[in-house]
């Protein structure tokens, strides 16, 4: 890269080792003060560093500062990831087309039967139903989707528009339900209910538990009706209960992560009643009522569907993390515990010590390039803290962990799990997160992806573990790919080349540093030896 023939108007800055491109030499960038990094008055609660004896949590669970371009999503967002993976089920937008397609398609999860999950449905509303009201139109599309697909359900998300012109939404599911004998749930997600998509993972758990799970499937008009003495938790294909059968609750099987959990929990003897909602069907979900215990994975959108459960079924609920050696031993041993049976507890036992043997030699090298490495975690609530323990095994420092639509229990849990001098964050936008990275320079950042290429162009090498991702991190098996995808990212010799960005400087202006030793023979030499040591 060559220097600008133009020299900067400011000489106090001439550095042969900095390039200033021609639409970038009068920006001007705030310098970075002495506090966790400059921002406006009104956020700086959102930001803290973990310190013994303090409180040491952020400010959360508000409406974002207008203008600071959060990245969060809305309530209809937070109900339609959760519901999304089940997949013999049609998802049925009830507003714009716009709603519908920033969210097809979005979590990531797979499917080893159906594929009809991933299909994106709409109403597609237009100004004519926003005056005289969309319910014919929903009721008409129901019935067309289902005469089409057969699906094992019909979800039918409301959005803001439904919200603001007051279509019925429950009364046009029951009759379309009457109409096709089919079950159609109504999601009542309207984006604007609250300012954290949080309230959008309860409202989906609601729809679950008000029309589906313990539910009978409905009966057409024509067909005969419910005897009044039917048992109450009767569904179609109830399957005989047995002692250790067992839910999975917020695992969504992004990237294969619940194919990697099953064989974990059947190699010691526990069957799987239903998984909710990766890689599901309707009638698993509608038995889950019959499993005698519920594990709790994703503790931000399932926690509120676990606790409704053991109300209104008796069923216990037992928190666990798959992520990571040490944390999904601990999982398995507190499954078997529960159950207190001594063939179970001694087959948890081998098979920890198997798969840890088995692993152990594998993750050395990458342990050994990775030890001292600085990482940055963003993203979903219960990630920020139960990826914590993952890094910690392969010798790397935690120094930022955050979250956008975290919860008071959410940091309480990151307080507990991270070290002091830890920073704690909440909703950061993408300056923030920009001046975070420039003044704290992790290694690493894990996010998903709206902050790729931020992180890309920070220079900072970048690890998705949200829904993009196309690597199971789960279980033993999951923590090697784990292991290996971290290394090849921050590994990789690009960072010796890549220019790195630098907001600030002494005068406030923005400089870019120079690529040197950028010889296309060595990089290509450093490429292949990484890749040979990989």
């Amino acid at each position: 890269m060559q220097k600008n023939s133009k020299s900067h108007p400011n000489p106090e800055i001439e550095d042969k080792n900095v390039v200033f491109p021609r639409d970038m030499q009068d920006i001007e960038i705030p310098k970075i003060p002495k506090e966790v990094i400059g921002t406006l008055k009104s956020r700086k609660k959102h930001l803290c560093i973990k310190r013994e004896g303090e409180e040491s949590t952020p400010a959360c669970n508000q409406a974002s500062v207008p203008g600071m371009v959060t990245q969060r999503s809305c309530v209809y967002g937070g109900a339609r990831v959760v519901l999304m993976p089940i997949t013999d089920a049609i998802h049925l937008v009830h507003g714009p087309l716009g709603c519908a397609s920033c969210t097809w398609d979005i979590r990531g999860s797979r499917s080893s039967g159906s594929e009809l999950y991933r299909n994106g449905f709409s109403t597609d509303l237009q100004e004519k139903d926003i005056v005289f009201g969309g319910e014919k139109k929903l009721l008409e599309t129901i019935i067309q989707l289902n005469q089409l697909f057969k699906p094992g359900a019909i979800f039918v998300y409301a959005t803001c528009v439904v919200g603001l012109i007051g279509d019925d939404l429950k009364s046009v599911c029951r009759k379309a339900s009457e109409i096709t004998g089919s079950r159609v749930i109504p999601v009542q997600s309207e984006g604007f209910r609250s300012v954290n998509k949080s309230l959008g993972h309860q409202l989906a758990c609601d729809a679950l538990l008000e029309y589906l799970i313990g539910k009978e499937a409905p009966k057409k008009k024509n067909e005969s009706q419910k005897i009044d003495n039917f048992p109450a938790d009767y569904t179609e294909e109830s399957p005989p209960k047995t002692n250790h059968h067992i839910n999975i609750l917020g695992e969504f099987n992004v990237a294969g992560d619940c194919w990697a959990i099953k064989p974990l929990l059947e190699k010691i003897g526990i069957s799987i009643q239903a998984v909710i909602t990766g890689d599901s069907r309707v009638e698993e979900i509608a038995n889950a009522h019959l499993a005698d215990l519920n594990l709790v994975q994703c503790q931000k959108s399932s926690r509120y569907l676990a606790d409704s459960m053991e109300e209104l079924y008796n069923i216990p609920q037992l928190r666990v993390n798959f992520f990571g050696v040490e944390e999904t031993s601990k999982s398995l041993r507190a499954i078997s515990s529960f159950f207190n049976d001594p063939e179970m507890i001694e087959a948890a036992e081998n098979l920890i010590e198997f798969e840890t043997n088995r692993i152990e030699d594998a993750i050395i090298p990458y342990r050994k390039r990775l030890t001292g490495k600085r990482v940055a975690v963003y993203v979903g609530g219960n990630k920020a803290w139960s990826l914590i323990r993952a890094f910690e095994e392969l010798g790397m420092e935690v120094i930022m962990t955050g979250t956008q639509n975290g919860l008071p229990e959410d940091y309480r849990m990151i307080k507990e799990t991270v070290r002091d001098g830890t920073l704690i964050v909440d909703d950061a936008n993408a300056m923030e997160l920009a001046r975070l990275l420039e003044k704290y320079e992790p290694d690493l950042l894990v996010s998903g992806a709206k902050e790729k290429y931020l992180s890309l162009k920070m220079g900072v090498a970048f690890c998705d573990f949200n829904h993009d991702r196309i690597s199971s991190f789960a279980g033993f098996e999951g923590f090697l790919n784990f292991a290996r995808e971290v290394d090849r990212a921050v590994s990789s010799p690009v960072w010796k080349y890549a220019p790195h960005i630098k907001l600030t400087n002494l005068n406030g202006k923005m400089k870019v540093r120079s690529i040197k030793n950028s010889s296309s023979t060595k990089f290509s030499k450093e490429v292949a030896k990484v890749a040979e040591d990989s």
